[in-house]
C-alpha cells in the first residue's frame, strides 16, 4: 500500500512558523538539517500520521502567491477552536465569522501563516 507521508512548505523564519503551527495544535516532532543545507522542522497533529515539513533555506526567499495552495484542518467544534486561535493573536477570516456561523452558514474559516499559506478550518 502506498501512503501519503508529508507535505513540505518553504518558510522565511523557521522558529516563527513553528510557533504559528503550534498555536493551531501541531506538535514539533523533530528538527533536522538536510544534506542540501536546509533546516527542517517536522510537525504533526495528534492522532495523525501525516507530517507537515517546514523547510528554511538561508539562500531561498519563500513567497507564496495568494490562493496558490492551502492545507485544511477538521476540528470538532469550530467556534471553540477559532476562539482559541484568535486568543493566540491569529486573525481568523472571513471577518464576522461568529455572526456567519450563528446564521446557519457553512462553518468554514481560514487563517494565513507567516509566509502567506492559507489554512482552512472546517468543522467535522
Amino acid at each position: 500500500m502506498i501512503r501519503f507521508l508529508h507535505t513540505r512548505i518553504r518558510v522565511r523564519d523557521l522558529d516563527q512558523s513553528v510557533a504559528f503551527y503550534q498555536h493551531l495544535g501541531y506538535t514539533l516532532r523533530d528538527f533536522k538539517d538536510s544534506p542540501q543545507g536546509n533546516r527542517l522542522a517536522f510537525l504533526a497533529l495528534p492522532g495523525n500520521d501525516v507530517f507537515l515539513e517546514l523547510c528554511h533555506s538561508p539562500d531561498y526567499t519563500a513567497s507564496c502567491p495568494e490562493d496558490l495552495m492551502h492545507t485544511a484542518l477538521g476540528v470538532p467544534d469550530i467556534i471553540e477552536y477559532c476562539d482559541a486561535v484568535e486568543k493566540a493573536g491569529i486573525e481568523i477570516w472571513p471577518s464576522g465569522w461568529r455572526e456567519k456561523f450563528s446564521s446557519g452558514a457553512r462553518k468554514m474559516a481560514f487563517v494565513t501563516d507567516p509566509d502567506g499559506y492559507e489554512v482552512e478550518i472546517l468543522e467535522n
